[in-house]
């Protein structure tokens, strides 16, 4: 049985980064881990992806991720600033091409003044860093695996844009 998390976009861009020499790296949050569950999924994986850490408290994301204090003190778990961190800081701490930070809130309740179904996704790259902010609807399934499938689709679309660069 093929493994049910495996999307064609999570095919593709383990192609184009192994092709490419390129690796990638998670810190997710509200994710817990899915989007380098779905990336391992992929046959041939393990050459691209370094590793995933799963930063769902304020202190692993500070431990494990590296966010500043000051930072999550400042602006919360929840927010633009802090995917960005994320995804510098599981592109540094995994030595990784590519980094990727997701947060958000999938529910059933509100969190920190941010509507169930806010999400942000933190990518960096090889030159520079960009955060999308993105509103999903849905149960927490539905948001967190509509945020993973967001997740993999921008990746990709910043991986094959590199030849456009």
């Amino acid at each position: 049985m093929d493994d049910p998390l495996v999307t064609d976009d999570a095919r593709a861009l383990v192609a184009d980064l192994t092709v490419r020499r390129q690796s990638v790296a998670t810190a997710e949050s509200l994710t817990a881990g899915l989007v380098a569950a779905t990336l391992a999924g992929v046959p041939g994986a393990s050459v691209v992806l370094r590793g995933g850490l799963i930063t769902y408290t304020v202190e692993s994301k500070i431990d494990l991720a590296g966010v500043a204090p000051e930072l999550l003190a400042d602006v919360g778990p929840v927010a633009e600033p802090t995917a960005r961190a994320l995804a510098v800081g599981a592109q540094q701490r995994c030595g990784a091409t590519w980094g990727v930070g997701v947060t958000g809130v999938a529910g059933p309740e509100p969190h920190g003044g941010h509507p169930v179904g806010t999400v942000f996704v933190g990518i960096a790259g090889p030159v520079d860093t960009e955060v999308e902010a993105l509103v999903l609807d849905g149960t927490r399934w539905d948001i967190r695996f509509a945020a993973v499938r967001a997740t993999l689709n921008r990746l990709r679309e910043l991986v094959e844009g590199q030849d456009r660069g």
